[in-house]
């Protein structure tokens, strides 16, 4: 006879959630963190990839980041100066939005500016990003690529075409325009043929001085390097 779905045994323990502690966790960590650091920055990082932020993070193990829940970083600083852990911090809140992160740092000033000025690392591009140039391909065998891999570059939308066994593009290509959303299979075609177009870096924004209790906003000569473009995400 089949065991009825009634008699089912319900567990009376409930499992207590981790959420509001991880959250109280975070604020309390952020608030000891204040105590410890001269120096509050708050950072966007463009074209972010998990290595490369790990190995700033490694760089930098005498400092503090804190990426993500804007929200909760705005509550552990304070949003209004009724609230703010220190003078001027309500100020530095209200900076935290869309993609940005705090860096908490005793290091100098013109020490921190100089090594994420010049920590700028070439990567390929994903979809939807900007394309910053124009590619065209020339016609011609590409004896990098194995045969085999001809099926896939047709299916990715390029002439190619095998000639005596070595890939051939029958005619030019052109990959992108400067000023196109990229597509995957664009982004794709980019990487097969070794051409990174985005570039990783953090960009600091602003700075708060923990002895001043006053906030800066960073200007583009200080963050910038005279070559270094703005490669941007197509709905930015």
């Amino acid at each position: 006879m089949p065991k009825s779905k009634r008699n089912r045994e319900v567990p009376l323990t409930k499992t207590k959630s981790k959420g509001k502690e991880e959250k109280s966790s975070l604020i309390s960590e952020v608030r000891r963190s204040i105590e410890d650091f001269k120096y509050i920055y708050v950072f966007e990082i463009r074209n972010p990839r998990n290595n490369l932020i790990k190995d700033v993070r490694e760089d930098w193990k005498d400092s503090k980041f804190f990426m993500g829940k804007n929200n909760l970083l705005q509550i552990a600083l304070g949003r209004d100066v009724a609230d703010e852990q220190a003078p001027g911090l309500a100020k530095l809140s209200a900076q935290l939005q869309g993609q940005r992160g705090l860096l908490l740092t005793s290091r100098r000033k013109d020490e921190t500016l100089a090594f994420f000025r010049s920590h700028k690392i070439k990567e390929y591009a994903r979809s939807g990003f900007r394309a910053t140039e124009t590619v065209v391909l020339d016609a011609g065998p590409q004896k990098q690529f194995s045969h085999a891999i001809e099926p896939h570059l047709r299916q990715l939308g390029l002439p190619t075409v095998l000639d005596k066994g070595v890939v051939t593009l029958s005619k030019d290509f052109t990959v992108c325009t400067e000023g196109d959303i990229l597509t995957p299979e664009q982004c794709k075609i980019l990487k097969l043929f070794e051409l990174p177009m985005a570039s990783f870096g953090f960009r600091l924004q602003y700075l708060w001085t923990k002895k001043t209790g006053k906030l800066k906003k960073l200007s583009a000569r200080e963050v910038k390097k005279s070559d270094d473009t703005d490669d941007k995400m197509g709905d930015e």
